[in-house]
């Protein structure tokens, strides 16, 4: 059976945003959408993404590395979002293994995003039904477009190319043989969801750093103890100023 998903590098991803806005753009204007965005640009915005893109350090001081984590839905082989469904508005297509959410009868009762273990689904407020990555499956099949651009909008987005897109159960597809040669991983095997996105392991790079590197030579807070300072006596600026 078809298994298809994607497989993220994290190795090069640099976090750039590119395949979260480029999924929102695709989605939103495409059979997925509109995606509801709420005050945006405030203080506390709030919106429906289907891909999110979590960046964090880890390790300590010198030798800390910044990671970035994109993460969506997973396609899991074994989806606990299915079986939770009242109206069966969650489901896992057979061809192709993809879960999908029927809008049309999503009633927006958050069942299936209490059951996935990865906080992959987002209830778009304004339909007030559940969202999450499809796959982009209304592009890949588009036989309109070239066969080079029938692939997830992200895929095609990342400027790293950190992001591939294939069958997982095809054992020559590129997404297998890079789960193979790089030691891929599912994300919380414990749960037993089987999930089809694959992550290929950062790999560790020895920092050599020298005790010169880890003070800043221009160091404003040196610079300025260098400076002469008033005797506490003298007048301020205010008392010899007539603002």
């Amino acid at each position: 059976m078809t298994q298809l998903a994607l497989v993220i590098d994290l190795n090069v991803c640099v976090g750039c945003q590119a395949c979260v806005t480029s999924c929102k753009q695709w989605n939103t204007s495409g059979t997925a959408g509109p995606l509801a965005d709420f005050n945006p640009y405030g203080a506390e915005p709030t919106g429906t993404f289907f891909n999110r893109v979590q960046t964090f350090e880890v390790g300590e001081f010198p030798n800390t590395q910044t990671v970035h984590f994109p993460k969506s839905c997973l396609h899991c082989e074994d989806p606990p979002c299915v079986p939770v469904c009242p109206t069966g508005a969650s489901y896992k297509r057979a061809e192709d293994g993809i879960v999908l959410v029927d809008s049309d009868k999503c009633i927006g009762c958050k069942y299936c995003s209490w059951a996935c273990p990865y906080g992959a689904r987002e209830l778009d407020e304004s339909r007030k039904v559940m969202t999450k990555c499809t796959l982009c499956v209304d592009r890949i099949y588009d036989t309109a477009l070239p066969e080079r651009e029938r692939k997830p909008a992200c895929v095609l987005a990342c400027p790293t190319s950190a992001r591939l897109f294939g069958d997982i159960h095809d054992s020559e597809s590129a997404v297998s043989l890079a789960i193979r040669e790089k030691a891929g991983y599912t994300l919380m095997p414990e749960w037993g969801t089987y999930p089809s996105n694959h992550y290929l392991p950062r790999r560790k790079n020895e920092l050599n750093l020298h005790k010169d590197e880890l003070i800043r030579a221009d160091n404003p807070l040196k610079i300025d103890g260098l400076l002469p300072k008033p005797d506490m006596s003298e007048p301020s600026l205010d008392d010899v100023m007539s603002w």
